[in-house]
Protein backbone atom coordinates (compact mmCIF):
# COMPACT_ATOMS: atom_id res chain seq x y z
CA UNK A 1 0.00 0.00 0.00
CA UNK A 2 1.38 3.37 -0.93
CA UNK A 3 1.09 6.60 0.99
CA UNK A 4 0.85 10.11 -0.48
CA UNK A 5 3.13 12.66 1.18
CA UNK A 6 1.69 16.20 1.17
CA UNK A 7 4.73 18.06 -0.19
CA UNK A 8 2.72 21.07 -1.22
CA UNK A 9 1.52 21.84 2.34
CA UNK A 10 5.00 21.49 3.77
CA UNK A 11 6.53 23.59 1.02
CA UNK A 12 3.98 26.36 1.51
CA UNK A 13 4.49 26.30 5.30
CA UNK A 14 8.27 26.47 4.82
CA UNK A 15 7.94 29.37 2.39
CA UNK A 16 5.66 31.23 4.82
CA UNK A 17 8.24 30.81 7.60
CA UNK A 18 11.02 32.07 5.35
CA UNK A 19 8.90 35.01 4.21
CA UNK A 20 8.22 35.92 7.86
CA UNK A 21 11.95 35.78 8.64
CA UNK A 22 12.78 37.93 5.60
CA UNK A 23 10.10 40.47 6.52
CA UNK A 24 11.43 40.69 10.07
CA UNK A 25 15.03 41.09 8.86
CA UNK A 26 13.91 43.76 6.39
CA UNK A 27 12.15 45.73 9.15
CA UNK A 28 15.27 45.49 11.34
CA UNK A 29 17.45 46.69 8.48
CA UNK A 30 15.17 49.65 7.74
CA UNK A 31 15.09 50.63 11.44
CA UNK A 32 18.89 50.41 11.61
CA UNK A 33 19.32 52.50 8.44
CA UNK A 34 16.97 55.18 9.76
CA UNK A 35 18.85 55.31 13.06
CA UNK A 36 22.23 55.45 11.35
CA UNK A 37 21.01 58.15 9.00
CA UNK A 38 19.75 60.23 11.94
CA UNK A 39 23.03 59.77 13.80
CA UNK A 40 25.01 60.76 10.71
CA UNK A 41 22.90 63.88 10.25
CA UNK A 42 23.41 64.85 13.90
CA UNK A 43 27.19 64.42 13.66
CA UNK A 44 27.28 66.45 10.44
CA UNK A 45 25.26 69.24 12.08
CA UNK A 46 27.68 69.21 15.04
CA UNK A 47 30.70 69.47 12.74
CA UNK A 48 29.12 72.30 10.76
CA UNK A 49 28.50 74.17 14.03
CA UNK A 50 32.23 73.79 14.80
CA UNK A 51 33.22 75.10 11.39
CA UNK A 52 30.97 78.14 11.83
CA UNK A 53 32.62 79.09 15.15
CA UNK A 54 34.50 82.35 14.59
CA UNK A 55 36.67 82.20 17.72
CA UNK A 56 37.97 79.75 20.31
CA UNK A 57 35.32 80.96 22.77
CA UNK A 58 32.61 80.40 20.17
CA UNK A 59 34.02 76.90 19.59
CA UNK A 60 33.80 76.18 23.33
CA UNK A 61 30.22 77.50 23.34
CA UNK A 62 29.34 75.11 20.52
CA UNK A 63 30.70 72.17 22.53
CA UNK A 64 29.07 73.24 25.81
CA UNK A 65 25.69 74.48 24.59
CA UNK A 66 24.98 73.46 20.98
CA UNK A 67 26.26 69.90 20.91
CA UNK A 68 23.97 68.51 23.62
CA UNK A 69 20.97 69.77 21.63
CA UNK A 70 22.33 68.76 18.21
CA UNK A 71 23.47 65.31 19.33
CA UNK A 72 20.52 64.56 21.61
CA UNK A 73 22.70 64.41 24.73
CA UNK A 74 22.49 65.78 28.24
CA UNK A 75 26.17 66.69 28.73
CA UNK A 76 29.18 67.60 26.67
CA UNK A 77 32.60 68.41 28.07
CA UNK A 78 36.17 68.75 26.89
CA UNK A 79 39.44 68.10 28.68
CA UNK A 80 42.35 69.56 26.75
CA UNK A 81 46.11 69.86 27.15
CA UNK A 82 47.77 72.65 25.18
CA UNK A 83 51.28 73.97 25.68
CA UNK A 84 51.68 71.84 28.81
CA UNK A 85 48.58 73.30 30.49
CA UNK A 86 45.33 71.46 31.14
CA UNK A 87 41.88 72.94 30.55
CA UNK A 88 38.37 71.64 31.14
CA UNK A 89 35.35 73.03 29.31
CA UNK A 90 31.80 72.15 30.36
CA UNK A 91 28.45 73.88 30.64
CA UNK A 92 28.89 76.97 32.79
CA UNK A 93 32.62 76.39 33.36
CA UNK A 94 35.95 76.87 31.64
CA UNK A 95 38.83 76.19 33.97
CA UNK A 96 42.04 74.29 34.50
CA UNK A 97 42.77 70.64 35.11
CA UNK A 98 46.06 68.92 35.88
CA UNK A 99 47.50 67.61 32.57
CA UNK A 100 48.46 64.33 34.28
CA UNK A 101 44.77 63.62 34.93
CA UNK A 102 43.99 63.99 31.24
CA UNK A 103 47.03 61.88 30.30
CA UNK A 104 46.02 59.11 32.73
CA UNK A 105 42.45 59.10 31.40
CA UNK A 106 43.61 58.89 27.79
CA UNK A 107 46.03 56.08 28.62
CA UNK A 108 43.19 53.85 29.85
CA UNK A 109 40.80 54.31 26.91
CA UNK A 110 40.29 53.12 23.36
CA UNK A 111 40.17 55.89 20.71
CA UNK A 112 36.36 55.86 21.11
CA UNK A 113 34.88 54.34 24.25
CA UNK A 114 31.12 54.00 24.59
CA UNK A 115 29.67 52.48 27.74
CA UNK A 116 26.97 52.50 30.37
CA UNK A 117 28.15 53.55 33.83
CA UNK A 118 26.92 54.08 37.37
CA UNK A 119 28.70 57.44 37.42
CA UNK A 120 30.24 59.38 34.53
CA UNK A 121 33.96 59.97 34.06
CA UNK A 122 35.39 62.41 36.65
CA UNK A 123 36.40 64.82 33.89
CA UNK A 124 32.68 65.57 33.43
CA UNK A 125 32.98 67.51 36.68
CA UNK A 126 29.87 67.95 38.82
CA UNK A 127 27.68 66.40 36.11
CA UNK A 128 29.47 63.03 36.44
CA UNK A 129 27.10 61.78 39.15
CA UNK A 130 24.10 62.16 36.80
CA UNK A 131 25.58 60.34 33.80
CA UNK A 132 24.56 56.74 33.03
CA UNK A 133 25.84 56.46 29.44
CA UNK A 134 29.00 58.04 28.13
CA UNK A 135 31.06 58.28 25.00
CA UNK A 136 34.70 59.27 25.47
CA UNK A 137 36.63 60.28 22.36
CA UNK A 138 40.38 60.74 22.43
CA UNK A 139 41.64 63.81 20.57
CA UNK A 140 45.20 62.76 19.69
CA UNK A 141 48.05 65.06 18.66
CA UNK A 142 51.79 65.34 19.02
CA UNK A 143 53.25 68.14 21.17
CA UNK A 144 53.07 71.09 20.89
CA UNK A 145 49.66 70.57 19.27
CA UNK A 146 46.66 70.38 21.63
CA UNK A 147 45.32 66.96 22.59
CA UNK A 148 42.67 65.76 24.97
CA UNK A 149 39.39 64.02 25.55
CA UNK A 150 35.86 64.77 24.37
CA UNK A 151 33.23 63.59 26.86
CA UNK A 152 29.59 63.09 25.84
CA UNK A 153 27.02 61.90 28.37
CA UNK A 154 23.39 60.99 28.89
CA UNK A 155 21.30 60.67 32.05
CA UNK A 156 19.66 57.49 30.79
CA UNK A 157 21.36 54.21 30.08
CA UNK A 158 21.54 53.63 26.35
CA UNK A 159 22.89 50.94 24.11
CA UNK A 160 25.91 52.77 22.72
CA UNK A 161 28.22 49.96 21.76
CA UNK A 162 28.34 49.67 17.98
CA UNK A 163 30.94 50.00 15.26
CA UNK A 164 29.10 52.65 13.24
CA UNK A 165 28.60 54.86 16.28
CA UNK A 166 32.33 54.63 16.98
CA UNK A 167 33.15 55.64 13.43
CA UNK A 168 30.83 58.65 13.60
CA UNK A 169 32.21 59.75 16.97
CA UNK A 170 35.74 59.25 15.65
CA UNK A 171 34.90 61.63 12.81
CA UNK A 172 33.45 64.13 15.28
CA UNK A 173 36.62 63.92 17.38
CA UNK A 174 38.89 64.32 14.36
CA UNK A 175 36.91 67.38 13.25
CA UNK A 176 37.11 68.89 16.73
CA UNK A 177 40.87 68.24 16.85
CA UNK A 178 41.36 70.01 13.53
CA UNK A 179 39.36 73.04 14.67
CA UNK A 180 41.19 73.19 18.02
CA UNK A 181 44.55 73.13 16.24
CA UNK A 182 43.31 75.90 13.97
CA UNK A 183 42.31 78.18 16.87
CA UNK A 184 45.09 77.30 19.32
CA UNK A 185 48.00 77.26 16.89
CA UNK A 186 46.97 80.10 14.58
CA UNK A 187 45.10 82.26 17.08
Amino acid sequence: MSRVIPFEERAVAHLRDRLGEATSANKDLIAYARGHSGASAAIHAAVLALIEADSLEALFDVIRHDWPRLLGLDYSALALVADGKGFRVESGYVGTVEPKIVDRAIGRLEPVTMRTVDCGHPLFGAAARHIRSEALVILPAEAPLPYGLLLLGQRDTACLDNRHGSELLGFLGASLSAMLRRWLMNG
